[in-house]
Order: C-alpha cells, then structure tokens, then sequence
C-alpha cells in the first residue's frame, strides 16, 4: 500500500489542476445561483397559488427524495463513465425541470389548472428535477478530489462551499428584484441559467477521470457505511441539513407572518436577509476554512460550526424585526460554512482516491435525506405548532448532534490507495 497519487495522477499539471478548480467553482457557483434566487419567493408563489405551507412543503421533499435515491448511482456512475457527462447531464435536468415548474405555475396563477391538478403537476415537476440534478453536487466533489492532493482537500471543498455560498448572496438578491416583474419570472431566469451553466461545462470542464482508471467495486458503498467514523458524519450531514433547510424552507413564512408584509414584500425583504447570510458564508468558506482545516483536524471545526449554528436557529424565534432576524441568520450561516466543507473533507480523506465518487455520492444521499424530511417537519410544525416552533426544533438537533460529536471525538484516518 502507498499513499493516494498526487493529482498529476490525472494526467494534469498545477496549472491545468489550478485552472480546472476555478472552472468547477464557476460552474457550481452559476448553478447554485440559479437554485438559490428561488429561496426568497418560493413560499410567497406558493401563497399566490392557494397552497398551503405544508403543501409548498412537499416541493422540497419531492426534490430531495430522488436525489436521495438518485445521488449514489451518479456518483458511481461518475466512476465507470466518467464524471464531465455526468454532470453535464444534471445541468440539463436542472434547467428543463425549472422551465417546466414555471409553465405549471403560471398557467395555475392564469387559472388554467384545477387546484388539485396543479399540486400534482408542481410535486411532479420537482421529482423530474430531483433526479437530474442530484447529479450535479456529487460528481462537482469527486471531480474537486479527483485534482486535489490530501493535504488541500479541505481548502478544495472550502472552494466548492465558497461558490454554493457566493450563489447565495447572489441568487436571492436576484430573485428578489425578478419578484418585481413577477413571482414567477426568477423561476425562468434558473431555468435560462441553468442551461448556460451546462454549455460553460460542456466547452470549458475537463474530464477528470478517464475510461480505464480502476474502478470501485459494487459492494463499496456499503463497504463505506462500516468504515471508521464515516456512519457519524454522515449522520451529522443528514441532520445539520435537515434543520438548515427546515428553516430554509419556512424563513419566507415567518418574516412576511412577523413583519406583516405582503407576497412581493415579503420576496424582497427576505432576499436581501439571505444576501447578508451569504455574504458572510462565502467569506468564511472562501477565506477562513483554509487556514483553519491546516491548523485544527476536523472534529473541532465540526463542533464549532454545529454550536453556532445552533445559536442561531434558537434566536430566531426571539425576533420580529429586519435586522434581528438577518443577525439570527448570519449565525446560522456563518455555522453552515463552518460545518459543510469541513464534513465534505472528512468524508473524503476517509475514503480512498477510487471511492471518492462513491462516498460523495453517499454524502449527497444524506444531505438529500434531511433536505427530504427537513421540509415537512418545519412546515407542518409552523403551520401546526406555531411560528417558532422550526426553529426550536431545529436548535434542539443540532445542539443533540454537538453533544454526540464531542462525546464520540471521531478522528479522521485517510485512506491509502494501492498503486497499479
């Protein structure tokens, strides 16, 4: 056994490899975009639409549901025919399924579509792009591995957050000056975007892994559910996500309830809240992930990201003006930058160079996973329970995941790789 091949391995010099990661962060930050301007009129269109927030709910977890299905064959996928196609294939899904999720709404918002029919049709058009774009997340982390040396690999997945965090600044400040035109023309724009973002990929991302580099068995991915401290990151995964996207998911809800705003307000004012808690996500995921993964293992960065995210997520039931919730929010940001590139790495230098594609994939089920349940827990509990209540709930896992992490201590033991 020797340890993993440099990424010269792949057949590219630094400056193809350099060069390389600054296309994969265009290409993620550009999709990302295009998902995130949805974030601040989602629940508002969904009001405009006679739905319920539990209804608007199920948006979500029929999205996340195929990409916990789907995440772990792409990624393996990835693996036997390479990882470009594959994630050019998931550009597309991503864009057909949101030009499609825009002609079901405006012929809703028309009233061309019965109420009943028109659930159906949105939940339907979501499942479609569950399945596509589960390929994107997964196969852009195995390609980062796939030119990044052991030593750099949680600065290259700190690049990877920086651009979903960059997206975010970008993506609800955009939606929220579309909302001006209509609720419905951001979902357009991501539908445009997304296919730009595929031909950005298709001219300029080279292959990273070619036809006849050894492959991963069959058995890997549960081999991987066994392996060292892999089942409690995923399980963090799973569950940080799960409350981050519960309050994602009804944060439209509770401003425009607070603050009494109407549907377009309400797109605009949480836009610009999302914004800040980009802003300061992207800075700490882009800047000080680097220097902070050289210096502290994992396990320290995982526990600092869940107890201030927690924080966060308990405050927010305690505001109901504009700057006390975007401050709850920028705690609850500046946790998620902590904790989400620092478990990508993790999980990938406990894995070996030819299960990379492999554990992103089971990285992506799990993220999909909370992102599944995430959004009916939090909805149900708002439109149930009370105002408060997701984020309450939210806290509670986090600071139950902070607890289990600090008394398991994993460590974090990278994976050799036998040469041919």
């Amino acid at each position: 056994m020797t340890a993993t091949p440099p990424p010269a391995a792949t057949g590219m010099d630094t400056k193809a490899t350099g060069r390389t990661k600054i296309i994969l962060f265009l290409t993620i930050f550009i999709a990302m975009l295009g998902l995130s301007v949805l974030f601040p009129i989602i629940g508002p269109l969904g009001r405009e639409l006679g739905l319920t927030p539990a209804q608007i709910g199920w948006f979500s977890t029929a999205y996340s549901l195929m990409q916990f299905i789907f995440s772990p064959i792409w990624g393996s996928r990835s693996e036997r025919q390479g990882r470009r196609p594959t994630l050019i294939m998931g550009l597309v899904g991503f864009s057909v399924s949101f030009g499609l999720f825009g002609l079901l709404a405006q012929l809703g918002m028309n009233g061309g579509l019965a109420a009943g029919t028109l659930f159906a049709l949105l939940v339907a058009s979501r499942v479609i792009g569950g399945i596509f774009s589960s390929a994107t997340l997964p196969t852009a982390q195995a390609m980062m591995a796939d030119i990044s040396s052991e030593k750099d690999r949680a600065a290259s997945m700190g690049l990877i957050g920086a651009a979903f965090g960059l997206g975010v600044v970008f993506g609800p400040a955009i939606g929220a000056a579309l909302s001006g035109i209509s609720l419905i023309a951001p979902v357009y724009f991501s539908a445009g975007l997304g296919l730009f973002t595929a031909a950005l990929a298709y001219f300029l991302v080279p292959e990273t892994r070619h036809p006849g580099m050894a492959q991963a068995q069959q058995g890997d991915r549960r081999a991987l559910l066994g392996k060292g401290a892999i089942p409690l990151f995923l399980a963090v995964s799973a569950l940080s996500t799960l409350a981050s996207v519960g309050m994602e998911q009804t944060i439209a809800f509770y401003v425009q309830d607070a603050m009494n705003l109407s549907g377009s307000q309400t797109a605009k004012t949480v836009g610009g809240m999302l914004a800040i808690f980009g802003i300061l996500a992207a800075l700490v995921q882009g800047g000080a992930i680097r220097p902070l993964s050289k210096k502290l293992p994992p396990t320290p960065l995982i526990l600092a990201g869940l107890v201030v995210m927690a924080a966060g997520m308990f405050l927010i039931p305690q505001t109901h003006a504009y700057w006390p919730i975007t401050a709850a929010l920028a705690l609850v940001g500046v946790g998620s930058a902590i904790l989400s590139p620092t478990l990508s790495a993790a999980l990938s230098l406990s894995a070996g160079r030819d299960e990379q594609g492999a554990v992103a994939g089971l990285n992506s089920s799990a993220l999909a996973l909370g992102r599944m349940v995430g959004p009916l827990l939090a909805t149900n509990l708002y439109q149930s329970v009370g105002h408060g209540a997701p984020y309450v709930a939210s806290g509670a896992i986090l600071a139950v995941l902070f607890v289990l992490t600090l008394l398991m201590r994993p460590k974090v033991q990278p994976q050799a790789t036998p040469t041919a």
